[in-house]
């Protein structure tokens, strides 16, 4: 089961729907695999009593949570752990880049995407037994789109514009967040059937959530894929 613990970009924006900074509790036998720990979360990381907690990059709407520490193992790429060096996490543990780690049951394999230069970022394809999800809530553009999304059956992406594109070009790499639209185009080239979207931007926080909903849906409708925009506390089964 996976919850939306929180699915708020980096914004000063707050709206009921989309309160705390995004989060994915993953729950599977006894393990709750906590995936981001925002600044939303510092001291409050015993409401949720993760037993692992997962990084996708070193921005503090992803990692600035952990700035006293945190309860459990902290789980990241080499590079995001070396950029959270001043922070007093006491057991750090390395993901490789394309090879699954096994955290609580739960299978994790980081997939590098192009998102930022300072803090850069992966996207991980979860498989909880034998169903499989990809979580990428930041990101400008992902390589390789057939071999990310092979198997997975739901995309849980970057929220942060529905057609707008926010990515830049920046010493040759490209930086930002790419539209939802955009995202469903690869949905759609890698056969995937369903798409939620978290890590909300701006328009989406104080817009009006009954015309986006629908426009969301009817984006995924003209690429064959059931999409939606995910809210703080909503729940997903890999099985639905």
């Amino acid at each position: 089961m996976l919850t939306f613990l929180g699915t708020r970009g980096e914004i000063a924006l707050r709206s009921r729907r989309h309160y705390r900074h995004s989060a994915l509790l993953v729950r599977h036998g006894a393990a709750r695999i906590m995936v981001d720990c925002g600044a939303d979360w510092r001291g409050r990381l015993g409401a949720v009593a993760p037993t692992a907690i997962v990084l996708t990059h070193a921005h503090p709407d992803h990692a600035a949570g952990l700035a006293e520490g945190a309860p459990c193992s902290v789980y990241a790429t080499a590079t995001t752990l070396a950029l959270l060096a001043r922070y007093p996490i006491a057991h750090r543990r390395k993901v490789p880049l394309g090879r699954p780690v096994r955290i609580g049951g739960v299978s994790f394999r980081a997939f590098p995407v192009q998102h930022s230069i300072r803090a850069p970022a992966v996207g991980y394809r979860i498989r909880i037994a034998g169903r499989s999800c990809f979580y990428l809530p930041d990101v400008a553009e992902l390589p390789d789109v057939p071999t990310a999304l092979r198997g997975v059956s739901v995309y849980i992406g970057d929220g942060a514009t529905v057609r707008r594109s926010l990515v830049r070009s920046k010493n040759g790499a490209l930086i930002g967040h790419a539209a939802i639209a955009t995202q469903l185009d690869w949905c759609e080239r890698a056969g995937v059937t369903r798409a939620v979207f978290t890590h909300c931007g701006s328009a989406i926080v104080r817009g009006d959530a009954r015309r986006l909903d629908a426009l969301v849906r009817q984006l995924g409708r003209e690429h064959g894929i059931a999409g939606s925009l995910a809210c703080d506390g909503d729940r997903l089964s890999l099985d639905d």
